[in-house]
């Protein structure tokens, strides 16, 4: 009988008492550690992220999943983490920042300790200790005072510069507040994880990272009770609807509540759409651009669209490839091509067949990176300009300070495949990069954006192109999903009467 077998789902939440106290290198050490031992791990990020669900990918070998319930819905949330976790031994989900930062100050939105409530998830508080002793006994104390109803289940202390001040730091904690100190972590910069730099996930992909994930593992067994936090895991309650505390009742609006009504994969040869069965000859194609250059995909987004029909086609065009045959949709994410300019650049059959798709009125969705690619040039941060696709009249600059990050509300300003006007779909925006229109006078903008510096317009909706900076989750108003599967299907069905 393996862990899965028990009547709770195993689970655990790893926290901060904020960002830097360690618990990437905790999660990734943790997934190893109990991958190594025979367990099928699957792992969460709380949060919009995109990085660390790609290094508890390459960690566990198999995809991660993001769980935010200011995006989508504490609904959404729950159904998300019960079906991705089914069928495994353990789930270890990654905290955002501290546990309790998020979008609010007043309040647990969008936070680590929202997810740990909205799942009933056992949470492991990450300290750094250097410096102190006692000290880390008051911190653990206020956490748990903080928010009574968070099961603040244990603790992991990181960067201990001894295994003496390990025992004074765990005497002190478990003394003052009850819970136990599971293991810790000595102090070792080298083990710390790189910097989000620009190529971070192709080095993922080359595996040069693999050393260090091991590393992790290695210096977590040495310290840590695996057993104990095994048992800490099973210790989760069973998800029952009923058992929602107050406190996670929160974006219950009928824009965002709407969870996910089918993961189930299609038959080859039948899809369902709108409970209308399509021959396989008309169900729609959507060619998903995926390669180092454009990873950033929500996998719900890609599961959502599935479910409303459609099939997706995968291309890499930094392999040389060009947006296949016979579909009737574009997707491109976000990623990295200011990394890979000059193979976009030199890959002309890929930027032609965006220009083609643009003029044939395909629903062609870009964000972020994709967004980059459809301006006319593209300049690198060394100086370096690249001609792209040039179907948005605009230049992107590549600069070394951030220039957008946080989470944000796009509104429709006008109807497009995806959103009516006014309708709305929330996500997250996070680039270095700026896009300068020739005329911003004519620019016809897809969506006005709300975040904390106020209301703005972003992004570039014309003929059946909408895209934007801005990287959307379909889950936070799924109908959007649906409509773009019509679009899709409509213009498949104009190309089969043309034909």
């Amino acid at each position: 009988m393996t862990i899965a077998d028990c009547n709770a789902r195993p689970r655990l939440i790893i926290a901060g008492t904020g960002s830097g106290a360690g618990k990437t290198t905790v999660t990734l050490g943790l997934m190893r550690a109990l991958a190594q031992r025979g367990l099928s791990v699957q792992g969460f990020k709380c949060g919009p992220d995109y990085i660390d669900p790609t290094y508890h990918t390459a960690v566990t070998g198999r995809p991660s999943r993001n769980l935010d319930a200011w995006m989508t819905s504490p609904t959404y949330v729950r159904d998300t983490f019960e079906k991705a976790s089914a069928g495994h031994d353990i789930s270890i989900i990654e905290g955002v920042m501290g546990l309790y930062d998020g979008k609010d100050p007043l309040s647990n939105t969008g936070s680590t300790a929202e997810i740990a409530l909205v799942t009933q998830t056992p949470v492991i508080l990450v300290v750094d200790v250097r410096s102190m002793a006692r000290s880390a006994a008051a911190i653990v104390l206020g956490f748990q005072q903080l928010e009574p109803e968070l099961n603040i289940a244990g603790v992991i202390v990181n960067r201990c510069g001894s295994a003496g001040h390990y025992t004074i730091v765990k005497k002190a904690i478990e003394q003052m507040c009850g819970i136990p100190v599971v293991g810790w972590l000595k102090r070792d910069e080298d083990m710390s994880i790189p910097e989000r730099h620009l190529g971070l996930v192709p080095a993922i992909e080359r595996g040069e990272l693999e050393p260090l994930f091991q590393r992790a593992a290695d210096v977590l067994m040495e310290g840590t009770d695996l057993d104990l936090l095994l048992e800490l895991a099973a210790s989760a309650p069973p998800l029952n609807a009923e058992d929602m505390s107050p406190s996670t009742a929160v974006h219950t609006d009928s824009d965002h509540a709407e969870s996910i009504s089918n993961y189930d994969s299609h038959s080859d040869s039948m899809t369902n759409v709108n409970n209308r069965q399509v021959s396989y000859a008309l169900q729609p194609v959507i060619a998903v651009a995926r390669d180092a250059a454009f990873n950033f995909y929500y996998p719900d987004n890609l599961e959502l669209l599935e479910a409303a029909g459609v099939r997706l086609q995968y291309f890499s065009p930094l392999a040389g490839e060009g947006i296949p045959t016979d579909v009737d949709g574009i997707y491109l994410g976000g990623g990295f091509p200011e990394e890979f300019a000059a193979d976009i650049a030199g890959n002309q059959g890929f930027l032609e067949g965006l220009r083609q798709a643009a003029q044939s009125n395909m629903p062609l969705f870009a964000e972020c990176g994709g967004y980059m690619v459809l301006g006319e040039t593209l300049t690198d941060r060394d100086g370096f300009t690249f001609e792209m696709a040039g179907i948005i009249p605009a230049q992107v600059q590549m600069q070394k300070k951030r220039a957008a990050l946080g989470y944000r509300e796009v509104s429709s300003v006008q109807d497009s495949f995806l959103l009516k006007k006014g309708e709305v779909l929330r996500g997250h925006e996070f680039h270095y990069s700026t896009m300068s229109y020739r005329d911003e006078e004519t620019i016809p903008y897809a969506y006005e954006t709300k975040g904390l510096r106020g209301l703005k317009q972003e992004g570039y909706a014309a003929g059946n192109i909408v895209a934007g900076y801005t990287h959307v989750h379909l889950g936070s108003y799924p109908a959007a999903a649906r409509r773009w599967v019509e679009h899709c299907q409509a213009y498949r069905k104009e190309r089969y009467i043309q034909e």
